[in-house]
């Protein structure tokens, strides 16, 4: 008798877990916190010393993909002056009531030191042994639209509160805040009445259904209390401040949304890299070795598509619910360690303020942060900014007064004006030419006011205008600055007052060549391959690729771009982004062939692929291209809610378990009567242990009436019969995890 026809025949109907599954009386559907907790991993970063690790930092990750990508902080897993150790552990909670235990060692896939967010992919067992990451089958867990979150939403973080010596822990509190800044166009951070512990920086924050909403961050300054010495590294047999002072931080409040993490996330996944290449010579931004400092800083009420402010204000009336402090900065770096302290009425805020935190700009520049959307009780607001633990000078807001009746200008744009006097162009990038107009909005204004409009030029004022106001009360007009040899190429400031007070602000950068009103800054965009970027700079443009690549070049020609300006290339698959990066420019102001290099493990995957270029957040350049069939394959490992299902199997005679039994379960498609032993037919496949355990390593999706989702299940094991069923379903009043005991008769 064959196995398939003992599967066909011997059609014992499964009946005690379908009773289970379809029974009236089980639980509600609850957050399944032991799966969080088994995704939930401790990282020690360390260096190699003879045959010892001596521990440099450590922190909580989360696993994010069965074959072993870990998402957690840059600042404690990426090599800095701080963190130096070149060498990743893993360690899991074997037993959820006890201290993890170091499993695998790790390398960084994707990093982002801004974002402070970081890509491991464990790569080797503990002894070195290396890994094939395809078998492995660890539990995870899926990101959810972070932008989804919404104010007083529950939130539960799992991570370690101690050094390796603690049970994984959980807290619970909810999300009492937002923070904006410029980069993302959600929310740059959220904030939450959990106090959670320094040590679980890096690890997740989850909502109702267990999905990853945000990742716990803070980096702590190298104080004494702020880390804790844990090795007799300087082998005085005593483990003191005189020993390596692994860093711990405070209490954490801020989370870095789930969202900032997706582009990593599918970088990672599909192996991809970027490098940026002129002549062949790898671009680095430019940096200061000089010490960050904070400058200029001033409120706005609302910000614009190219984040500039719209105005600048220094009171605002009672029922505000959105504000932002706009500042200057220069020589920061991605290891500078940024905070903002808000006091209302001499109280901390803490829902305003931000703990410190990695720097996620440029070197220098204008920053902003704030909020929107989220009320803003009255009261006299302070806020503070502090570089390195270095205080910048206080600014001051005062919320429930507001004169509405006080001069105002507004939401400048830039542009070449046109015979009626309307500015052209896209508002803050501006061709090379002799003229440079602002059209702004004013109101309540009075002839015979003072008034001035200062320009600048990569900081230093270009030139100033002293007049006398004579535009009326209400309405709109302009400004403009003009040079009978060209305006240079630059980053340019336009300052608006009024009898001495600053009212209006905005930036913009001149660049490229004029076509009409806008500037051509970027051209030639294409994409090709070749075995070396030497071949790829003669090398045929192509569009369309009709297999796999093991390179993919990006180039482009550029004109009159000052060294210095803040630039943005952008790379996505399949219109998901995976790459991004803001640096000043770095490379000659005009030239040709300028190289983005995208690169796999493998071979570039299957997909349709865009580049974007931009400056001041508007888009001025992309080209795409396809490879193979111009579209990712499905993975069908990405789901990790759902249901959990785990059992014993015994025999029906000795009531005792059987090992080695293999449970099947099969995709939804396909019935018993389709099992043929093809892979691509399996949903999840287990094997019972020495006491006849299983658990399925992948959930099992909800069935509801607009989707339903059927699973069919084989259970075979040598000498008994096997039981087979179509028809299996779970659904949100499902126990969670599924527990199940389930026999064999012998054959």
């Amino acid at each position: 008798m064959t196995m398939l026809y003992r599967l066909t025949k011997v059609v014992v109907v499964f009946a005690s877990l379908l009773v289970i599954l379809n029974s009236s009386h089980a639980q509600d559907a609850s957050l399944d916190i032991e799966r969080l907790e088994r995704a939930t991993v401790f990282i020690l970063q360390a260096n190699n010393v003879g045959n010892e690790l001596i521990v440099t930092c450590a922190g909580t990750g989360t696993i994010v993909s069965r074959d072993g990508l870990v998402l957690a902080n840059a600042h404690d897993t990426v090599q800095s002056s701080t963190c130096p150790g070149e060498t990743l552990i893993i360690a899991l909670s074997v037993r959820l009531d006890e201290p993890p235990i170091a499993q695998y060692r790790a390398e960084i896939a994707q990093s982002d030191p801004g974002l402070d967010l970081a890509l491991l992919r464990i790569t080797r067992e503990l002894d070195g042994r290396l890994i094939d990451s395809s078998a492995l089958s660890l539990p995870f867990v899926e990101l959810a639209d972070s932008s989804t979150v919404s104010l007083d939403e529950t939130v539960t973080v799992v991570g370690y509160p101690g050094i390796g010596n603690d049970p994984v822990s959980v807290v619970r509190g909810t999300v009492n805040g937002f923070v904006v800044e410029p980069r993302g166009s959600d929310a740059a951070w959220m904030k939450t009445s959990a106090v959670i512990p320094g040590m679980m920086s890096g690890g997740g924050a989850y909502n109702r259904l267990g999905q990853l909403i945000g990742i716990p961050t803070t980096t702590p300054l190298s104080t004494s209390s702020t880390c804790l010495p844990i090795q007799d590294t300087n082998r005085d047999r005593l483990v003191n401040s005189d020993d390596v002072c692994i860093p711990i931080g405070g209490v954490i409040n801020s989370l870095r949304p789930s969202n900032f993490a997706r582009p990593l996330l599918r970088g990672a996944s599909l192996g991809l890299q970027v490098k940026d290449l002129v002549s062949n010579t790898i671009l680095t931004p430019l940096e200061s070795s000089s010490a960050p400092v904070f400058k200029r800083l001033f409120f706005s009420p609302a910000v614009n598509e190219a984040g500039m402010p719209a105005s600048v204000i220094r009171t605002l009336p009672a029922g505000t619910n959105s504000l932002y402090l706009f500042f200057d900065y220069e020589n920061f770096t991605p290891e500078t360690i940024y905070e903002l302290r808000v006091t209302t009425n001499g109280i901390p805020n803490p829902t305003f303020s931000l703990a410190p935190v990695r720097w996620s700009g440029g070197s220098r520049g204008q920053w902003y942060i704030g909020s929107s959307g989220q009320p803003w009780p009255n009261g006299i607001y302070e806020f503070t900014l502090f570089a390195n633990g270095v205080a910048a000078p206080t600014a001051r807001l005062v919320i429930g007064e507001s004169d509405t009746s006080a001069p105002s200008f507004s939401d400048i744009v830039f542009g070449l004006l046109d015979l009626r006097g309307n500015p052209l162009g896209n508002g803050y990038v501006l061709p090379s030419g002799n003229t440079a107009s602002a059209r702004f909005i004013f109101r309540n204004m009075e002839n015979g006011l003072d008034w001035t409009a200062i320009w600048y030029l990569n900081g230093t004022e270009f030139t100033r205008t002293n007049a006398v106001w004579n535009e009326g009360t209400d309405g709109s007009t302009t400004t403009s600055i003009e040079s009978q040899t060209g305006l240079p190429p630059g980053s340019y400031r336009l300052e608006l007052y009024v009898t001495n007070r600053l009212l209006a602000t905005s930036d913009f950068t001149i660049a490229g060549a004029q076509q009409g009103a806008l500037p051509e800054v970027f051209a030639n965009l294409r994409f090709t391959t070749a075995n070396t970027p030497e071949e790829a700079l003669t090398a045929v443009s192509i569009s369309n690729f009709s297999e796999q690549v093991p390179t993919l070049y990006a180039l482009f020609d550029w004109q009159q771009i000052a060294p210095g300006t803040l630039w943005t290339i952008r790379w996505l698959v399949d219109g998901e982004q995976f790459y991004e990066r803001t640096i000043p420019w770095s490379a000659p102001d005009s030239g040709k062939n300028y190289l983005s290099v995208l690169s796999s493990s493998g071979a570039v995957p299957d997909g349709t692929y865009t580049i974007e270029i931009l400056l001041n957040n508007l888009l001025l350049a992309s080209a795409q291209a396809q490879v193979g069939i111009g579209q990712l394959p499905i993975d069908r490992f990405a789901q990790a809610s759902g249901v959990l299902m785990r059992g014993q199997i015994r025999d029906a005679n000795t009531n005792l378990g059987i090992p080695g039994v293999t449970v099947i379960l099969l995709n939804e498609e396909f019935s018993v009567s389709d099992f043929d032993w093809n892979n691509n037919k399996v949903f999840a496949l287990a094997t019972t242990d020495t006491n006849g355990n299983f658990q399925v390593d992948r959930p099992l999706r909800y069935s509801t009436k607009d989707q339903p989702v059927a699973y069919s299940a084989i259970i075979i094991a040598n000498g008994y019969l096997p039981i087979t069923a179509d028809g299996i379903e779970v659904t949100t009043a499902t126990a969670n995890p599924l527990s199940t005991i389930l026999y064999l008769s012998k054959d």
